[in-house]
């Protein structure tokens, strides 16, 4: 019973690591978000104030929202949202971001990996 019972999670799982490292790779800037979240809307105007344009995973209006957070946990020590990616290198969340925004060192990010 054991084994049967952990190969869905293993396989959600890794279905969950496939779906958010591509996400991270194929894009310049890539946000893990809630759509009711008040700390995603802080990171997603943070970084609107530079880019018009940038990816957005709303984990909420997903099956498999709970096994990303999971494996998301792994990859950056935190499951809750947002967790949000530039260059493939975790920035942090909603505070984070809008912090790095007014010291200006979020423009200074985007610039150097090419999304402005």
């Amino acid at each position: 019973m054991g084994l049967a019972a952990t190969k869905p999670t293993i396989a959600r799982m890794s279905s969950a690591k496939q779906i958010v490292d591509q996400a991270i790779a194929g894009n310049k800037v890539c946000v893990f978000s809630k759509t009711y979240c008040p700390y995603c809307t802080k990171a997603k105007r943070a970084l609107q104030r530079f880019l018009k344009n940038f990816y957005v995973m709303e984990l909420d209006g997903r099956n498999d929202g709970a096994a990303i957070q999971d494996y998301l946990l792994e990859i950056t020590g935190g499951r809750s949202v947002p967790r949000v990616f530039v260059g493939g290198k975790f920035i942090g969340g909603g505070d984070d971001t809008d912090a790095l925004a007014r010291n200006g060192q979020l423009e200074k990010l985007l610039l150097e990996v090419g999304a402005i």
